[in-house]
């Protein structure tokens, strides 16, 4: 995947929620997907105590949801965990793992907030604007705003609110399982994005990209050493 664009991570906290305010501005809250053949997730893990991040994409063919390739990257941070900020921690190597991508996924989504998120910046939103293409935070967890628990059913959802602003939904994508919390990323309409997120959803609380991430993230991390500079792809879809 080609990134024609990025900027310098190892900034101080401070320098970070500066530059958050600066990208906030090129966040594009709106956009036509057009048609779906391909879709991916982003993860990344890191065991306690450790400054090196393992970052994956995998990309599954849509709507069968068949993976189609996987990447991982590593990368060393100095940048402190810091809830609000996290782009700054895994960014580096979430941007190499995208370009060793040799898919172009229509949508990316994140294990994380888009503009649900204090300062309108979460990782989705700040990769999307890096990646230039449609990307979902998908988050487990509320990081800002309140939400009302959506209905038990499957495909119920309630607004997460900022004062009367609506930032993303919760989504109940499992028959009494807690929801997940979408919010744009970046040039996808909200309701777009649940809708992929409920479409690509498989008996699971979490949707199929960032559920696949996620476990190819934990399997790189427990790797770590030359796992992180894995790629893989999938004939056929298999």
């Amino acid at each position: 995947m080609k990134i024609s664009e990025t900027h310098p991570f190892d900034l101080t906290p401070g320098e970070a929620v500066r530059l958050q305010e600066v990208l906030r501005d090129r966040v594009r809250l709106a956009g036509d997907v057009g048609e779906v053949s391909l879709v991916a997730g982003a993860d990344a893990s890191y065991a306690r105590g450790s400054d090196e991040i393992h970052a994956v994409v995998v990309v599954l063919r849509y709507p069968d949801l068949a993976v189609v390739e996987r990447v991982a990257a590593s990368a060393g941070t100095q940048f402190p965990y810091i809830p609000g900020l996290l782009s700054f921690r895994e960014g580096p190597a979430l941007v190499e793992a995208c370009r060793r991508l040799r898919s172009e996924p229509d949508v990316v989504f994140f294990d994380g907030q888009g503009i649900a998120h204090p300062r309108g910046l979460g990782i989705a939103s700040h990769m999307g604007v890096l990646l230039d293409r449609p990307t979902v935070g998908v988050a487990k967890s509320l990081l800002t705003g309140t939400a009302a628990e959506p209905e038990a059913g499957r495909g119920s959802t309630a607004p997460i609110l900022r004062d009367t602003e609506t930032i993303g939904m919760a989504v109940r994508t499992k028959e009494r399982t807690k929801p997940v919390y979408v919010s744009v990323g970046h040039r996808i309409a909200l309701a777009q994005a649940v809708g992929l997120v409920l479409a690509t959803t498989r008996g699971y609380r979490l949707p199929e990209p960032t559920r696949q991430a996620h476990l190819f993230a934990n399997e790189v991390r427990r790797g770590a050493g030359g796992g992180g500079r894995q790629a893989t792809l999938f004939s056929g879809g298999g």
